[in-house]
């Protein structure tokens, strides 16, 4: 009797134990919101870099028909040239079932954007990823240039560098250095990846907030606790195309 009471007593401390192991990105709230966000890089041959974008520009409204886009970039500095970047929600895995099988359906879509295109592409990447719960998407208060860091976090799971992480970008969104638009966790594609989509007036203003930002104890205490589990990170400077949402 005592050794059932004591199997017990365990068992019950397990489940009250169990919910503090969540992190900040735990995925019990992508259960009740099934939102994911696409992000489509496609990588451009060099010489048909504006005309891919002006054909897209003229036909875009073709495709967001089906479904919504959040933003769409071509990138400036931080990798390969001639590359283009765009976002696109979808409420759960069916709605984008749904609306690539209504695209492949579209005449129009097909003929006057996707068959021209094809030929100015040299490739596609995708990348499921969902934000993540204490981040929702937000709207930039005017025209400016956008930042995307990606970081390459250690294997573990947000339950190991979570936290830490969200400490990092709170401390510089708090200063006011930078606006956050949005914290994206990957699904599918490499994981362990993170993705901080950041909104500045220009660069200069940005390079001006950088600069402020590695002199302020606050930050640098905060960077160096998340850098313990960082392996890798890439920043890419974005413009907004005439057509994006986001400007």
């Amino acid at each position: 009797m005592l050794v059932l009471r004591s199997r017990l007593a365990a068992a019950l401390a397990a489940r009250t134990l169990a919910p503090q192991v969540c992190s900040y990105f735990a995925t019990g709230p992508r259960q009740y919101d099934g939102t994911f966000y696409e992000f489509r890089t496609y990588y451009l041959k060099p010489s048909k870099m504006n005309e891919f974008l002006e054909n897209t520009k003229k036909n875009i409204h073709l495709r967001t028909a089906h479904s919504e886009l959040v933003g769409y970039w071509s990138v400036e500095f931080g990798g390969r040239m001639n590359k283009v970047f765009h976002i696109w929600k979808y409420d759960n895995f069916a709605h984008r079932t749904e609306v690539r099988k209504a695209l492949a359906k579209d005449k129009e879509w097909q003929e006057q954007y996707l068959i021209p295109n094809l030929a100015l592409i040299d490739k596609q990447e995708s990348e499921i990823t969902y934000l993540v719960p204490w981040s929702k998407l937000e709207e930039p208060p005017k025209e400016g240039i956008y930042e995307l860091a990606t970081f390459q976090m250690k294997p573990g799971g947000p339950a190991l560098w979570g936290d830490p992480f969200k400490r990092a970008v709170h401390t510089h969104v708090n200063r006011g250095y930078t606006k956050l638009v949005g914290v994206f966790h990957a699904e599918y594609g490499v994981l362990n990846r993170v993705h901080v989509l950041w909104w500045n007036e220009s660069a200069d203003s940005r390079a001006a907030g950088r600069h402020q930002s590695h002199e302020d104890p606050r930050v640098v205490a905060a960077v160096r606790e998340s850098v313990h589990f960082l392996e890798s990170q890439q920043n890419m400077l974005l413009i907004p195309t005439s057509f994006s949402p986001l400007k």
